[in-house]
């Protein structure tokens, strides 16, 4: 739970009963969007009549279908017809025709908060970073130790900032009955049963190399669990980590299915909510895994999990405690330390525990 107080003043508060129309500038990084969930959930709250509408980018997009606190998703798309400035003036001008009332920036860029400048947004609500206070009407002040509390609480605190109230830090990803069948055939492609314990695992993670467990030791345990517990292995991964599940796949003894940048994200989570277990790096998928409630064990390196460790009763972490992590750096500059003080049988514990746990229910 968050440990710094939001003490709105008057300038800040948002008058509620003029606000119709909501757009919320979606971050551009899976776990960080599902870790905004609570904060859209509260702006429902706080405006239940409103019209709320998500502005995302085109891979972050499908964390908010289905949502029920959204009534529209809108694309932003940097490399596609919003490329260069005759794109960033198109956007503008769809947001200019949305009659916005409310932008709520939970993206801190500057280019969040002068769009919705440019497009004559009235109420233009987020933390004062990236030099953009002057495009704020309401401008929250980031301090040292908003930076050190969970990434729930910080986009939670946007808005008790302005006085409005928060309501629970439970996240929310729905995954509709359609997905589910669309998961189970892809399952029966991989000769997959309803009686197949499955367990997935995430062995890559963007941003950097440093925050990745190593490839042969996701294998070693991916083993083990097999063999202690009869489970059936799934590889998951987005774009660009076809290689790292290779590896994974490739080191192992025992047959497992790799459907690393095979699937889109809202197959992988409908495939996430079938496993027993998730085993995973720091990522966007550990957050979508907790979402769905799924028992997960997370491995910690370069990053804090005080700040963006799994939400959920059964979600376990695993780090070595050295003297230079959490670093945050995407590459070790070093020995990577972090890391390989991690042994498999240490992980190992974990997920046998949790598998015991799912064994007994």
């Amino acid at each position: 739970m968050s440990s710094v107080s939001f003490q709105p003043n008057r300038r800040q508060q948002i008058d509620v009963g003029d606000v119709k129309r909501i757009i919320i500038r979606s971050t551009n990084w899976v776990g960080d969007a599902v870790l905004t969930t609570p904060a859209v959930r509260a702006v429902r709250k706080n405006f239940p009549d409103a019209e709320i509408t998500m502005l995302a980018k085109p891979w972050v997009a499908p964390i908010f279908y289905n949502n029920p606190h959204v009534d529209h998703v809108m694309y932003y798309e940097p490399e596609g017809r919003h490329r260069r400035w005759l794109g960033k003036a198109r956007l503008v001008k769809a947001l200019r025709k949305g009659k916005f009332d409310l932008a709520i920036l939970f993206q801190n860029a500057f280019e969040a908060a002068i769009f919705t400048y440019l497009a004559g947004v009235p109420n233009r609500l987020g933390y004062d970073t990236d030099n953009r206070r002057f495009l704020l009407t309401h401008s929250i002040k980031m301090t040292p130790s908003l930076k050190q509390i969970h990434e729930i609480d910080y986009y939670l605190g946007i808005l008790q900032a302005s006085g409005l109230k928060p309501d629970g830090r439970d996240l929310t990803l729905r995954v509709t009955d359609q997905e589910r069948d669309r998961a189970s055939e892809i399952l029966k492609q991989q000769h997959i049963t309803k009686r197949d314990k499955l367990v997935g695992v995430s062995p890559g993670a963007t941003y950097g190399s440093a925050k990745r467990w190593f490839p042969e030791r996701y294998a070693a345990l991916c083993d083990k669990m097999h063999e202690s517990h009869g489970t059936q292995i799934i590889i998951f991964g987005g774009p660009g980590e076809e290689h790292t599940g290779c590896r994974v796949s490739e080191s192992m003894k025992h047959p497992s299915v790799n459907l690393c940048g095979k699937t889109t994200l809202r197959e992988t989570a409908a495939l996430i909510e079938r496993c027993r277990l998730f085993v995973t790096n720091d990522s966007g998928l550990m957050h979508v895994a907790a979402a769905l409630s799924v028992p997960l064990v997370a491995i910690f390196g370069s990053t804090n999990p005080v700040t963006t460790g799994p939400s959920g009763l059964r979600s376990r972490v695993v780090r070595a405690f050295v003297p230079c992590s959490p670093c945050l750096k995407p590459e070790c500059p070093t020995d990577h330390k972090c890391m390989a003080d991690i042994s498999v049988d240490r992980v190992c514990a974990e997920t046998d525990a949790l598998l015991r746990e799912d064994s007994n229910q």
